[in-house]
């Protein structure tokens, strides 16, 4: 998978691994992963699949409609992925937690449902339920912030609370953080999910 992998100072701290949106790329997150944890490694993906030429992490039917079949099949390859970028960089495979934004976030939530011990903790931002009526594995010591706009079209309020409730399910540590918004990134969520980050990981 293209990717950027960064080292960081602090040997101890999670690797951040950035999963951008839809259309976006490897570099876009980065800038985030500084704000989060200047001293942590970031490892940087770019999804494997183009929708009208954009980069997507899997495939889908239409909008808010997901490809099941492609989605556990790309969560797959990016756990696959994940191992293989762990030996190469020499980091502490569990020792990762996600860091996605919509399509990104939605693709960190399926390594959540789907690869038990991928993940040691996410940031979802307007993330989306990938699956349902699946069991979900144990998350018991994986926390979770998710961020969510109590405007956005595209992830309504109800499929946030939805996702939240299947985590707290499985037993993981959810926050959830509104804004008055839409689906766009706002500085105030980010500046909410770096004091999630150091609650958790400091």
């Amino acid at each position: 998978m293209i990717h950027v992998f960064k080292k960081g100072v602090n040997s101890a701290a999670p690797v951040i691994l950035l999963l951008h949106g839809t259309g976006g790329t490897e570099h876009d997150l980065i800038p985030l992963a500084g704000l989060i944890d200047p001293g942590a490694s970031y490892l940087s993906v770019r999804g494997n699949v183009l929708e009208n030429g954009m980069p997507r992490f899997f495939r889908r039917l239409a909008e808010g409609v997901f490809d099941e079949e492609d989605l556990i099949f790309r969560t797959q390859e990016l756990n696959a992925f994940l191992d293989s970028a762990a030996e190469q960089y020499g980091f502490d495979r569990q020792n990762v937690i996600a860091l996605g934004y919509s399509n990104g976030a939605n693709i960190a939530g399926s390594l959540l449902f789907h690869e038990p011990g991928s993940l040691r903790g996410a940031i979802l931002h307007h993330p989306m339920v990938p699956r349902r009526g699946i069991p979900i594995p144990d998350l018991t010591d994986i926390p979770v912030f998710i961020g969510a706009g109590s405007n956005d079209m595209m992830c309504t309020p109800q499929e946030t609370e939805e996702l939240a409730s299947l985590l707290q399910g499985a037993n993981a540590s959810v926050e959830v953080h509104w804004e008055q918004r839409g689906h766009q990134l706002t500085q105030t969520e980010v500046n909410a999910a770096a004091e999630w980050y150091h609650k958790h990981f400091k």
